[in-house]
């Protein structure tokens, strides 16, 4: 029998949260997702592996087993995977990077020039990824390493180089009454309804909503976004505001929303990040180290 190794990841995270909710959010799926496909490895294997009730979710006896030999089973698997994708990057010459919205912002071009000066014949393949997984592909393999926003849900599990930090912004519809102001105190944007990331972002949803800095209070969702796109139409809609980085204003022009700089929250910071099985891979050494020599030792931003 072949049983789809992501679905004994969910089985894991599952198994460890004890929680439906707390493992999808760990996994950036949506609870009804991850139901289904726990239920869809019980009718493959033929068995019941958990016990539903309100208290969570229980390992059955059988449940126990699986959850005892999956995660050999899955690190094995995973070795093979790294093993494997390093002898095909030095085949190809190419390294696999994801990145979420503007990535380093204008960072990233030297990021990438200085990797290609110190390999001669490499290539840095972009992988971009929506809001719906803040790993930028890290959590699914996809990607060798990755140009994140700090924090984000399961930094832990990887390795991670802080590279610089810019303001958090505000982006809102044009003709909103706190557009005429050429800087807005987060306080005042409290009761505003927010355009989020999908719900099982978890805490990269909550970051980018200044749940951080509402001392206790929660914010209000009046939209929800899975990319850049929808997430500009919302605005210009008139269906929420959104915290932002500042590249934001560089970046995403869009007519009929306006970016504002916002006092009383902290920054938001960049970050590479790595696979920590990885760490000792050379040329992901190298990217890393090209990271960090071609952005800012400080908060001094990105260049204008």
């Amino acid at each position: 029998m072949d049983v789809d190794t992501r679905l004994l990841r969910y089985f894991v995270a599952v198994a460890e949260e004890g929680n439906l909710t707390r493992a999808a959010q760990r996994l950036f799926v949506a609870q009804p997702t991850l139901t289904k496909q726990i239920r869809q490895l019980e009718n493959q294997l033929g068995v019941e592996l958990f016990t539903r009730s309100r208290a969570g979710m229980l390992l059955t006896e059988a449940g126990r087993v699986l959850a005892d030999q999956a995660p050999t089973l899955l690190s094995g698997w995973d070795r093979a995977l790294r093993e494997t994708r390093a002898e095909a990057r030095r085949e190809t010459r190419v390294l696999r990077v994801g990145f979420v919205a503007s990535a380093a912002n204008e960072f990233t071009q030297r990021i990438v020039a200085a990797f290609a000066r110190h390999r001669p014949g490499w290539q840095v393949a972009m992988r971009h990824s929506d809001w719906t997984d803040p790993t930028a592909g890290l959590a699914d393999r996809e990607v060798d390493a990755a140009l994140v926003r700090l924090p984000f849900p399961g930094q832990d599990a990887f390795c991670v180089e802080e590279l610089f930090a810019e303001p958090r912004w505000v982006a809102l519809r044009d003709t909103h009454p706190l557009a005429a102001q050429e800087q807005i105190p987060f306080q005042d944007l409290w009761d505003e309804p927010f355009v989020a990331a999908p719900r099982e972002t978890g805490s990269w949803r909550d970051y980018w909503m200044g749940n951080d800095a509402r001392e206790g209070s929660t914010a209000r969702v009046g939209a929800v976004a899975r990319n850049t796109d929808e997430w500009l139409t919302a605005i210009a809609n008139g269906y929420g505001i959104s915290l932002t980085p500042a590249a934001s204003a560089r970046f995403y022009r869009r007519p009929g929303v306006t970016y504002r700089p916002v006092t009383g929250i902290s920054p938001s910071r960049v970050g590479v990040a790595w696979p920590a099985a990885a760490g000792s891979d050379p040329v992901i050494r190298d990217f890393v180290r090209c990271c960090v020599d071609s952005c800012p030792a400080q908060d001094d931003g990105p260049p204008a």
